[in-house]
C-alpha cells in the first residue's frame, strides 16, 4: 500500500511546509510514504494520472487550491475507484461535513495534522478508533473529536526539508515556522482561533534556519506575529546576521505598533539594507472598524515605526476592504493615510469570510459574500456593489503603477499635491475604457497614463515629465522614445562630450524638463526652470540618472 502526501501550490516557487512536516515525521517508520507537489496551473489530467497509482492520496487544502483539488480528487476516483482520498488543512478543518459527504472524499483530517495523520498510518485497518479524522462508513459520516495540540517543543533536531533536492531550494520560497498560534483575536483571521503561542526548540529553529540559509535564498517566517518576544526576535536576528549568505532575503510578518525600541535600534545599526522584508497588516485606520472585529492597533505608532525603518527594511503593508463600520470614505482615508508612508508595496485585500472565523456570523452588518472560495465580500451595510467595484478598479491600477514599480515618481508627486485615491480611481476607470487588465503591453501602461493626465489634469507639465522619467528609468537598454523625446543628436553629443560621459560603454537618453529633479527627490519640492536630465543604460541593470543640470551645463547635483 503506497501513500502519497501532496498539494497543489499556487506557483512553483512556493513550497508546502505542512506536507513536509508530516512526511519527515513519518517516513522513517513508514517506507511506503511518498511526497510530491504540483501547482494549480498544471494539467489536471497529468496530476490525476500520477496520483491514481497510489493506494491513498492525502491533499493539503487551502482557499487558493480547494476548487482545483476537489476536481483532481473526482478525476482520481473516476480513473481508479480503489484509491482512497484524504484531505487536510485549514480549508477543510471547519464546516467539513459538506465535503466529506462528496463521493470522492474518504477521509478529512480536522485541525492540526501531526497526531491524527500519524495515528492513521499506524491504524490503517482500524480507522474507527481514530480521533479528529472524519470518514464514512456505510454512507454514514463518522467523527470523534478530541481537543489536543501537537507539542512542537518535542521537535528536536528536526528538519522538514531533509528529503528535498537541496539544489532546487534556491529558486523557491522556503518557509519556516518558529511558533504556532497568535495572541490576537482578529475575527477575520484563522490564526485567532489558536491563542496559545507555542514555540519550537530554539536550537531546532536555528538548525533549520542555518540549513535554509546555506541552501535556499528567500526564507519566509510563517509566524503570525514574529516580534511578540523581544529577546527571541533579537536572538534570531543576531543568528541571521552571523550566518546569512549574500543572496539571502528574510521575510517576517510583524505587528509594527508593538515593535520594541531595542529591535528598531538593532535593525538600524546592524542589519544591511534589503536583507529583511516586513509584512505589516494595517487593515484599516478606522478604529471603530478595528474594535468591531476585536482588533487592536495604533496607526500613529505603526506609521512611526515604518518611517524609522523604511530606509533599511523593505515594507509590505496590507489593508482590508470591507470590514464592518468601514464606509467608502473611511477606506479612502485609510488608503491615503497609508500611502503617505510610501510603502514599497501596498496590498489591498478584500474581506474574505473564511470557514471557522467569526466573521461568518456577523449577520448584523448585512454581509453578502461569495459562497465559493475565496468567500470574498459582495456587499454589506457599509459598501454596495458599485463602491466595491470602484475599489477593485483602484486596486488593479495600484498593482500596475505602484506595486509594479512603473510610475513611482509620478505617484510620489500625486501623493504630495493631489488625492492619490482620486487619481488612481480615475486612472483605473480610464484604463478600463482603453485596455483589459489581462491584455496590455508595457507601452500601454505609460501611454494610458499620459492620455489620462492630458484629459483630466490639463496636460500638467510636471506630471507629464515625471511620467516620462518613470518610463525611461524602467529599462535596462535604451528604449524607444515615448511621452518625451530624446533631445536632438547634435546637442546631445555636445553635452556628452562636455560632461565626459563614456559613450563607448553606455547609451544615454537626455530629456529637457522644466523642474529641478534633484530638489524633487531630496526635498519633495518643485523648483521650476530649464533643466536637462540624463539617463544611462548599461544593458544589465535598470537605467540610472547620472545627472540633472541646468541648460547652461552648470551642475546642481
Amino acid at each position: 500500500m503506497q501513500i502519497l502526501l501532496t498539494t497543489l501550490n499556487s506557483k512553483y516557487i512556493h513550497v508546502n511546509l505542512a506536507i513536509r512536516i508530516l512526511y519527515t515525521l513519518n517516513k522513517e517508520t513508514h517506507s511506503n510514504l511518498y511526497l510530491k507537489e504540483f501547482t494549480i496551473k498544471e494539467d489536471k489530467q497529468s496530476v490525476i494520472e500520477y496520483c491514481s497509482n497510489y493506494s491513498i492520496v492525502a491533499f493539503s487544502c487551502y482557499i487558493w487550491n480547494i476548487t482545483h483539488t476537489l476536481e483532481v480528487c473526482k478525476g482520481i476516483k473516476q480513473r481508479n475507484a480503489n484509491v482512497k482520498i484524504m484531505l487536510g488543512g485549514p480549508e477543510v478543518s471547519y464546516e467539513w461535513r459538506e465535503i466529506i459527504a462528496l463521493p470522492y472524499v474518504d477521509y478529512i483530517v480536522v485541525g492540526e495534522g501531526e497526531i491524527p495523520f500519524s495515528n492513521f498510518l499506524n491504524n490503517l485497518n482500524n480507522t474507527s478508533t481514530l480521533n479528529n479524522i472524519a470518514y464514512k462508513e456505510n454512507n454514514e459520516i463518522k467523527f470523534s473529536a478530541k481537543s489536543e495540540s501537537f507539542d512542537v517543543s518535542t521537535l528536536h533536531s528536526f528538519n522538514p526539508y531533509l528529503f528535498d533536492n537541496y539544489t532546487e531550494l534556491t529558486n523557491r520560497v522556503c518557509y519556516i515556522e518558529t511558533s504556532r498560534g497568535c495572541p490576537y483575536k482578529c475575527e477575520f483571521c484563522l490564526a485567532s482561533l489558536d491563542n496559545k503561542v507555542r514555540y519550537l526548540p530554539i536550537e531546532t529553529i536555528k538548525q533549520q534556519l542555518l540549513f535554509l540559509m546555506q541552501n535556499g535564498r528567500v526564507i519566509k517566517f510563517l509566524d503570525r506575529t514574529f516580534n511578540i518576544k523581544k529577546t527571541f526576535t533579537l536572538d534570531i536576528f543576531e543568528f541571521i546576521l552571523a550566518n546569512y549568505k549574500p543572496n539571502n532575503v528574510f521575510q517576517f510578518e510583524i505587528t509594527a505598533d508593538i515593535l520594541h525600541p531595542d529591535i528598531i535600534q538593532f535593525i538600524n545599526e546592524k542589519v544591511p539594507k534589503g536583507l529583511f522584508r516586513f509584512e505589516i497588516g494595517v487593515q484599516t485606520v478606522n478604529q471603530k472598524a478595528n474594535l468591531e472585529v476585536s482588533r487592536k492597533q495604533n496607526f500613529e505608532k505603526t506609521k512611526n515605526i515604518v518611517l524609522q525603518l523604511k530606509d533599511k527594511v523593505e515594507m509590505h503593508l496590507d489593508l482590508i476592504v470591507g470590514l464592518p463600520l468601514d464606509y467608502f470614505n473611511d477606506i479612502k482615508h485609510s488608503i491615503e493615510a497609508v500611502f503617505k508612508i510610501e510603502p514599497p508595496e501596498l496590498q489591498l485585500g478584500f474581506l474574505k469570510f473564511l470557514k471557522g472565523t467569526t466573521m461568518r456570523d456577523k449577520a448584523q452588518h448585512g454581509y453578502v459574500f461569495d459562497p465559493n472560495p475565496p468567500y470574498q465580500i459582495i456587499k454589506s451595510n457599509y459598501l454596495n456593489e458599485y463602491e466595491l467595484c470602484e475599489i477593485v478598479t483602484l486596486e488593479n491600477v495600484l498593482e500596475i503603477y505602484w506595486n509594479g514599480k512603473k510610475t513611482i515618481y509620478l505617484l510620489k508627486h500625486i501623493n504630495i499635491h493631489y488625492s492619490i485615491f482620486d487619481f488612481l480611481l480615475g486612472l483605473g476607470k480610464y484604463f478600463e475604457k482603453t485596455k483589459s487588465y489581462t491584455d496590455y503591453i508595457l507601452s500601454d501602461v505609460y501611454t494610458i497614463a499620459a492620455n489620462f493626465i492630458t484629459t483630466e489634469y490639463k496636460a500638467n507639465k510636471i506630471m507629464y515629465e515625471l511620467l516620462a522619467i518613470d518610463y525611461y528609468l524602467h529599462f535596462k537598454v535604451k528604449p524607444k522614445n515615448l511621452i518625451l523625446n530624446d533631445i536632438e543628436k547634435k546637442e546631445k553629443f555636445e553635452i556628452i562630450n562636455e560632461l565626459k560621459l563614456n559613450h563607448h560603454k553606455f547609451r544615454f537618453i537626455i530629456l529637457s524638463i522644466s523642474f529641478d529633479f534633484n530638489m524633487f527627490i531630496n526635498e519633495q519640492k518643485i523648483k521650476e526652470g530649464n533643466y536637462i536630465i540624463i539617463f544611462q543604460y548599461d544593458g544589465i541593470s535598470k537605467a540610472q540618472i547620472v545627472n540633472c543640470i541646468e541648460k547652461n551645463l552648470k551642475c546642481i547635483a
